[in-house]
């Protein structure tokens, strides 16, 4: 901008080269974006540091972003109030006879937890608790099971109602209902590749089958899960027909896990329901501090117009639609390696979607590519927040599982390819369902 001391590529260089020292010598990420804008806030003549807490309170002052602490809440109600032991029972009918039997179960529970909570971090940590012990004491190898407790984690924030569909839609203007309709596709491909990778591990290293369920045990199973099974519908359905929106839809989802789990179930009382907010508390803490630094980050990148001068190379580069969604993904990919999930919406997002317009990407399409890219993002070092949290839990380092990590996430890659080639893969649904949202 004129006027300024500092050109784009200069306010570049400080900005990423501060970010990127910062996070060498460990300091956290939320911290690392925050004091990245103060060298240019004390630099630049027209500008203070006053605008880096105006900006972080800006992101803050967001009525999208209330789902965000309400849905983590869900989680941890969920995993307190007897919801997931009741998961638990119908995922093992389901896939209890597959081989790999505790593997295949875990990776169906993902599912349906996607499908309630939208968060990887609640999902990872819940399950890990339950399954990394239990599967090394039949036979497991700790890293296998530390690695598909990982990955499957990753889920909750491909199927809805997922947490990061929600900041997507508030900050790029996507509709939410048809991002929710078109993460499922997408989502079950996911789970699929992960439960054929868990066969071949099983097969290959004589992993334990469990007998097959018969049709008794798994009719009361499905019974005794139908109540908790009905939260993604409630919360889906209500947002398509317009009863409620994705926010509304959060407390929603709160008030009937309260329900469920103090009244229908009655495994919670009020030591654990404020245990529950504890954890929220915590984890929402985290999530949100870092939503506003990173915006205020973001925020001076566009002050500098730096994502123009970053893509006006790229727009010379003639790419069409499937090139410039191989790119999209390749640096959420990079990107999610180094950032969590939010800020890199908020940072790249932005950046990217220009790029997304002018090749005529879909908006929901772009995206469902984005998102998934960085839901990989949670398990690939050295961020990997999923497979940290997992790793934490075993109690070992993070490279102990990354080979298996690696080996997983291959299939995975290949479904998201997929979503980039063939966009009927997530747009198959939306325009079923929801056409009219997707013009």
């Amino acid at each position: 901008m004129s006027g300024n001391v500092l050109s784009a590529g200069q306010a570049a260089m400080v900005l990423f080269g501060v970010f990127v020292g910062l996070l060498i010598v460990r300091v956290p990420v939320a911290f690392a974006l925050g004091l990245a804008c103060v060298p240019i806030l004390l630099i630049e003549p027209h500008l203070s540091l006053m605008m880096l807490a105006q900006e972080t309170f800006n992101a803050y002052n967001s009525f999208i972003l209330l789902a965000v602490p309400f849905f983590l809440l869900t989680a941890n109600l969920m995993s307190i109030g007897g919801i997931t032991d009741r998961l638990v029972a119908l995922s093992r009918s389901m896939v209890g006879h597959w081989p790999g039997s505790l593997a295949q179960i875990n990776v169906v529970l993902s599912v349906f937890f996607a499908g309630i909570s939208g968060s990887s971090t609640a999902d990872a940590a819940s399950q890990s608790k339950i399954f990394i012990d239990a599967q090394t004491k039949e036979g497991y190898d700790l890293s296998f099971s530390i690695a598909i407790t990982a990955v499957s984690a990753v889920l909750a924030v491909v199927i809805p109602p997922s947490i990061l569909m929600i900041v997507w839609g508030g900050l790029i203007s996507t509709s939410i209902a048809a991002m929710y309709l078109a993460g499922i596709v997408p989502g079950l491909l996911i789970a699929g590749a992960q439960m054929a990778t868990v066969h071949i591990y099983a097969v290959r290293r004589g992993y334990p089958t469990y007998p097959k369920a018969t049709w008794v045990e798994m009719r009361c199973a499905i019974w005794k899960s139908i109540p908790a099974l009905m939260t993604p519908f409630i919360i889906v359905g209500g947002i398509l027909l317009g009863w409620f929106t994705a926010t509304e839809s959060a407390c929603v989802a709160v008030l009937y896990s309260v329900v469920l789990s103090a009244f229908f179930y009655r495994e919670t009382g009020l030591r654990e329901l404020y245990k529950a907010l504890l954890d929220t508390g915590r984890l929402a803490g985290v999530a949100l501090f870092c939503v506003g630094t990173a915006s205020a980050f973001g925020w001076l990148l566009a002050y500098y117009k730096i994502p123009q001068e970053l893509l006006a190379n790229v727009s010379t580069w003639g790419m069409g639609a499937i090139a410039a969604g191989f790119f999209i993904s390749f640096c959420f990919l990079v990107v999610g390696c180094f950032l969590d999930a939010i800020p890199a919406i908020i940072i790249v997002g932005t950046v990217l979607e220009p790029l997304a317009k002018s090749v005529d990407l879909h908006p929901v399409q772009f995206a469902i590519i984005s998102i998934v890219s960085l839901a990989f993002g949670l398990v690939t070092p050295p961020y990997g927040l999923c497979l940290m949290i997992a790793c934490s839990i075993a109690g070992v380092r993070l490279r102990y599982a990354l080979k298996d990590t690696v080996i997983m996430l291959i299939p995975m890659l290949l479904v998201l390819a997929a979503v980039i080639v063939w966009p009927s893969v997530s747009l198959f649904l939306p325009r079923l369902i929801v056409p009219e949202m997707l013009k």
